[in-house]
């Protein structure tokens, strides 16, 4: 398992767009993957799990993912959030 602090960097936050693309990048794995904020942990390969944390450009979150690809998986989830 790996676990990693990331800073968003989507100018817009993680609104429905970003959001929907952020879920097709974590679905790519097969590693189960999670993003925590505030003491509320959500599947990201759940688009309403993720819609319900409403996070904002310059918010941190905490990335863990679990399995045969979480290395690749987390580099490239990382890659997204930090996008400008």
């Amino acid at each position: 398992m790996v676990t990693k602090k990331i800073l968003i960097k989507i100018p817009t936050g993680l609104e429905a767009r970003p959001v929907a693309l952020l879920v097709q990048v974590a679905s790519q794995y097969e590693s189960n993957i999670y993003v925590e904020c505030d003491e509320k942990k959500v599947n990201a390969k759940s688009i309403m799990g993720m819609m319900s944390l409403g996070l904002a450009a310059g918010e941190e979150v905490v990335v863990s993912a679990d399995g045969p690809d979480e290395e690749v998986a987390m580099e490239n989830i990382e890659k997204y959030l930090s996008s400008k």
